[in-house]
This record gives C-alpha cells, sequence and structure tokens, in this order.
C-alpha cells in the first residue's frame, strides 16, 4: 500500500496547521519523518517524497510526513518529530538555518538530513545539496542544437547556490556548442509560484528565447503557449508536455537517502555532507531527452560527454555564483 494525501490524519495541538500522513506499514523499520515547505508534488519536494515512499514500500524506513509547512512552524516540526520518535527527519532548512540547528543539538538522538547551503553539524545534522549540474550541463548541449535564435532562457527561484549551479551548468553545456549564445535569466522570488514562472518565462520569450531551462514548475505552460520549447528540471515533464519539453536534468534522491538511512541504521554520525551522492556516478543524477525531438549527431556528442562524466574523465564546473 503506497502513500497518499488521502491518509492525511489531524495533527497534535503543537502544530495544529500541519498534517501527519500515517506510514502504510507498521513493521519495525527506521522511523523517518519528512517535512516539506510546499506541496509534495513541488518538483524539487517530489524527489524527495518520491525516494522515501520507494523506502517506505520496500520495507526499509517507515515514513511520516508533513507538507505546506511554513518557516514559522519548521523547527516546532522537527522538534515533534524527534519526540514522537523519529530517528531520521528529512526536509529543508534554506529559510531556518539558525533555528533548525539549535533543534538537532537539542535531539542528538535524532538524526537530521536537510537541504541547506552551510555545512554539515556535527554529529547529528547531516546536509545535501541539490547537484543534478551535470545532467544540466548535457541539457545545454542538447539546447545548442535545438534553437533557433541561439537565445535561452531560465526562470529560477531564488539566486542561491543550488539553483545557480544548475542555470549556470546549463549555460555552459550550450556555450560548449555555441559560444556565441545570448542567455537570459529571471528569479521570481519564491520556490513554488507556476502563473509567476509562466510570466517569467512569456516575457523572455518576448525578448528572443526560443529554449527555456525551467528549473520552477509553470516555465514549460509559457513554452507550451507560445510554441517554444523547454527543459525541464529535477523530475521528467515530458509526459506533461508532449512537443515542448524535449530534455530533463533529472535529480534522483535515492542514493542520498540510502546512504544517510545506512549511517542512521549502523549508528554512524549522520553529521555529515551527503552531496557527493547527488553525482552522476553514484545515480544521484541523469539526462533523459525525447530523441525524435534532438538530431541524432546533437546525441551522438552529449552521450560521448556523459560516459565522460560517469567515469570521471571530465567534469562539469561548479558554479554558485549568481547569473545575470
Amino acid at each position: 500500500m503506497s502513500i497518499s494525501r488521502r491518509n492525511l490524519v489531524a495533527a497534535s495541538a503543537l502544530i495544529p496547521a500541519l498534517n501527519l500522513v500515517r506510514p502504510a506499514l507498521a513493521q519495525e523499520r527506521l522511523k523517518v519523518a519528512g517535512i516539506h515547505t510546499v506541496p509534495v508534488e513541488n518538483a524539487w519536494n517530489s524527489r524527495l517524497h518520491e525516494a522515501l515512499v520507494n523506502a517506505n514500500e520496500a520495507g526499509t524506513i517507515e515514513y511520516v510526513f508533513s507538507e505546506s509547512v511554513a518557516n514559522t512552524d519548521y523547527v516546532r516540526a522537527m522538534r515533534q518529530y524527534a519526540e514522537q520518535g523519529a530517528k531520521l527527519v528529512v526536509g529543508e532548512i534554506y529559510g531556518v538555518e539558525r533555528e533548525a540547528r539549535q533543534a538537532a543539538r537539542d535531539y542528538p538522538e535524532t538524526s537530521f538530513l536537510m537541504g541547506s547551503s552551510l555545512k554539515a553539524q556535527e554529529p547529528n545534522l547531516g546536509v545535501f545539496g541539490t547537484w543534478n549540474h551535470e545532467a544540466a550541463y548535457l541539457c545545454g548541449m542538447l539546447a545548442a542544437a535545438v534553437s533557433k535564435t541561439n537565445t535561452y532562457g531560465a526562470v529560477g527561484g531564488y539566486p542561491i547556490p543550488e539553483i545557480n549551479r544548475l542555470i549556470n551548468a546549463f549555460r555552459a553545456g550550450v556555450a560548449r556548442v555555441r559560444p556565441d549564445a545570448k542567455f537570459l535569466v529571471q528569479f521570481i522570488g519564491t520556490f513554488f509560484d507556476p502563473p509567476k514562472a509562466k510570466e517569467a518565462g512569456m516575457a523572455q520569450i518576448d525578448a528572443g528565447a526560443d529554449v527555456l531551462f525551467g528549473e520552477r514548475i509553470g516555465t514549460a505552460d509559457a513554452a507550451k503557449e507560445r510554441g517554444v520549447l523547454a527543459v525541464g528540471s529535477l523530475l521528467d515533464y515530458s509526459p506533461r508536455y508532449p512537443g515542448t519539453v524535449f530534455a530533463n536534468a533529472l535529480w534522483i534522491f535515492d542514493p542520498i537517502l540510502g546512504a544517510a538511512v545506512a549511517d542512521v541504521k549502523a549508528g554512524t554520525p549522520a553529521g555529515k555532507d551527503y552531496s557527493q551522492f547527488s553525482f552522476m556516478r553514484f545515480g544521484g543524477n541523469d539526462v533523459s531527452f525525447d530523441p525524435q525531438m534532438v538530431p541524432a549527431d546533437a546525441v551522438a556528442a552529449m552521450e560521448q560527454v556523459r560516459a565522460e562524466i560517469k567515469s570521471g574523465a571530465f567534469e562539469v564546473e561548479i558554479d554558485d555564483s549568481q547569473p545575470t
């Protein structure tokens, strides 16, 4: 039985606004809680949620989660799950770094695995970043082969390192093939506002872009409406936007989660940086594409670089600076 939003039950009085989902099974497994600041359908959070659901269904963990948790409630949720016996709490602390790190110190028997721009905190707060930059680079190579205007747009949430590196890697992949490319970028100041992302995408199309890198959900809607092409990020958008999304820079959270769960089960301190498990050589990111929409010679060139990344012969530069 899989976890679904239909399993929602009322939370305790401590956090009345939160929805806690009951685990699908009641076996003795590692108790893991997920805390999401937006609905689990959001691209980034869906990657965490899918990996956690996979582990739950495989019998590795017992998973509960809360979604749409405001930053003002986030640390209370962390504390509540720790007090309820969760051995591992997974989520994101970009907006509450100081308070979350204090909570981790207050609950040394609980391990925390959090998306963060800062370093890990020993002994029990591990961090990870979104490192599908290698796949974004490969998508850039493909984008260069399908663009007619040689102008490329990118719509991001905030100019934080995790987002900057994806857009910069995409640009670098384009520039590898077409050094004279023109780039546009806009940050919409939120992690989840599809209409706002669509509006930003429309503006970039009006400015000449005929390929959009959709770091935010909603960008592909602009591309679809205006008849241009788009690249998806984090998950595969092709089924949702056939004929519009021709490539995706996939991020796969399972290797990160698996490494952290293994550490907790083994009694190994989880206060470390797990970001490396996002790399392609660990299966943490990859590219998908529609071969009917991309020229065969461009695919062959991309596949050669893809193999070099996996073997370690080529490294995609990590550029966390804000793209302009």
